[in-house]
């Protein structure tokens, strides 16, 4: 007998003995599963209220989680979600940073005002809120580690700004492999760049690893499906209208079946809006998030010029929609009409959920639409799914 025959026999009888062990092994049927406690952690958790606070101190204040952790990385806010006894706890660090020139009395100066910062080659990175007050000082914007929803390719040392920002929400968990699940983006539509998702979820999953956790990813539509429709069995659109992007995710029975993105938000409504009326875009995103009531005819030219991009930006992405779930061949047959959610900053002005809605009415989406609602705490709405997610995952 050959070498050949010898070795054919081998294989045959490996996949006999597979074919057999399968055989004789039950089936475990749904049904007769046991019950999960980590699902009834998470079904407990989503009923209750989230408390968040903005993150003025560094790594120091930060905590050392003793259990799950939800990880909201956006383009404006890093924003971590844990579990307590009667609420959920949500801390939030601006997604920002700033740099000046190294030296003893800058140090001083800097140390003596409680500012964040640390020092790299020959300069300061003042970061977070910190860094938002300096440069309103110098009559300037930030600069951010996140252009778009994905790591800025423009900022080398943007990863390295990242990790601190995180430092100051959380620190490495008490007990080593405790799970963590963050939010990344789904592809670009209208301006892919092939690669960019995954280096971008890679090198967060790198760097919480690095820290001790096990992570895993959530898409952020996903998120705020899991964070707004239990009541709805997850079955609907989740879209989260963040800074630099907007996430969008059709979810059956908990289920992602299509996501997609658009890198047109919150900061093109900004700069266009400031580029149309002569004024700093941070300017323009200080009255948006402070006075803009998008229910109301606008007032002044501010206002008209956020109102028309704001339009453009609901037209855009209800266009994208039409054309990913038309162009889809894994859509569900679902029986009744389903929700559409809106959650994130962009989110947020009075009267953008009915504007919203309106436009909708001139496009003709494949799947019936319920209606039209604001996430219950919209800028903790990614953070609090991916903590769901993660108390699911976790042993």
């Amino acid at each position: 007998m050959s070498q050949e025959d010898k070795a054919n026999i081998f294989e045959q009888k490996e996949r006999l003995d597979a074919a057999r062990n399968t055989l004789d092994g039950d089936v475990a049927w749904g049904g007769s599963l046991p019950e999960d406690a980590s699902m009834e952690r998470a079904a407990a958790a989503s009923q209750k209220p989230a408390i968040g606070h903005q993150t003025e101190g560094g790594p120091e204040g930060a905590e050392r989680p003793s259990g799950p952790v939800g990880l909201d990385i956006g383009t404006s806010h890093i924003v971590s979600a844990q579990n307590r006894l009667r609420h959920l706890h949500m801390a939030n660090q601006l997604n920002a940073f700033f740099t000046v020139p190294v030296s003893k009395f800058s140090r001083k100066i800097l140390q003596s005002h409680d500012i964040i910062f640390f020092e790299l080659g020959n300069l300061f990175y003042i970061i977070g809120y910190s860094a938002d007050s300096f440069a309103n000082m110098f009559n300037t914007s930030t600069r951010r580690p996140i252009q778009a929803g994905l790591l800025s390719p423009s900022e080398k040392e943007g990863v390295k700004v990242v990790q601190a920002l995180v430092s100051t929400l959380i620190q490495k968990p008490k007990r080593f492999g405790e799970t963590i699940c963050f939010g990344i983006p789904g592809e670009p539509v209208e301006t892919p760049t092939p690669g960019a998702v995954t280096y971008h979820e890679q090198v967060l999953k790198m760097f919480l690893q690095s820290l001790g956790y096990s992570p895993v990813s959530i898409n952020e539509g996903m998120a705020t499906v899991l964070s707004e429709l239990g009541e709805d069995d997850y079955t609907g659109f989740g879209v989260s209208m963040g800074g630099g992007m907007i996430n969008v995710c059709l979810s059956y029975l908990s289920f992602p079946v299509v996501t997609f993105s658009l890198q047109m938000a919150g900061d093109y409504i900004d700069t266009m809006a400031g580029i149309s009326v002569g004024e700093p875009a941070t300017k323009i995103k200080g009255i948006k998030e402070e006075e803009l009531d998008l229910s109301r005819d606008p007032k002044g030219q501010i206002h008209t010029a956020l109102h028309i991009y704001y339009d453009e930006v609901i037209h855009k992405l209800l266009g994208a929609l039409q054309r990913v779930l038309t162009a889809s061949d894994k859509l569900p047959k679902i029986a009744k009409p389903v929700p559409i959610v809106l959650s994130g900053g962009t989110a947020m002005p009075r009267g953008c959920h009915d504007r919203f809605a309106k436009a909708l009415e001139r496009f003709n989406l494949p799947i019936s639409i319920s209606g039209v609602r604001l996430a219950e705490d919209p800028l903790y709405a990614t953070a609090k799914g991916a903590l769901l997610m993660a108390l699911t995952e976790a042993d």
